[in-house]
């Protein structure tokens, strides 16, 4: 049972309302997760714009969901690993691969180097090395997916601190996490 209030999108009002029914028309479900970001509009804008922006980038739908799990797996959140082992599988990876990503790894050299740099970010809170930043540029990645990968992982530690944090009910089919926390 979550610590906060999970908001019903049918008695909502307001800038709550407005954005829940956002997210119903734009996803078909109100996930957990957002219903408890709505106990605060702000915060829940926010959340919204900056995945919506980040959602626009160079990255692609694969990858971006490859970091979501790696991050997630790393900071031992299951309601975020359950939910992006089913958005990651609507984006097109298989369960072999997401099990991979959720440890740093990938069957694509190019989203691994991703997924290697973004768990050095999560680990050494943001100061990686000169030989970890390199080896994500040799990989292939551009300037600008390097500031998108940091972005991906700074949303995801965003929302893994929420999902633990209030205890969040996990809607998405459950998911072991690989490792205790």
């Amino acid at each position: 049972m979550a610590r906060v209030a999970v908001i019903d999108p049918q008695t909502a009002t307001g800038e709550a309302k407005q954005l829940l029914d956002a997210v119903q028309s734009g996803l078909g479900m109100v996930p957990n997760f957002i219903r408890v970001l709505a106990n605060s509009p702000a915060a829940l804008s926010a959340f919204l714009g900056i995945h919506g922006i980040a959602g626009a980038g160079q990255l692609d739908p694969k990858t971006r969901e490859r970091i979501a799990l790696a991050v997630a797996e790393q900071n031992a959140c299951q309601y975020c690993v359950s939910a992006h082992t089913a958005i990651g599988r609507k984006a097109g990876l298989d369960n072999q691969e997401m099990l991979a990503n959720r440890m740093g790894r990938s069957a694509d050299a190019k989203a691994e180097a991703a997924l290697v740099f973004a768990r050095a970010l999560v680990e050494h809170t943001g100061q990686v090395s000169k030989a970890e930043f390199d080896a994500v540029r040799a990989a292939g990645h551009s300037d600008a997916e390097v500031i998108e990968i940091i972005t991906h992982v700074a949303m995801n530690i965003f929302t893994n601190l929420l999902g633990k944090a209030t205890q969040v009910e996990i809607d998405f089919p459950k998911i072991d996490l690989n490792k205790a926390a």
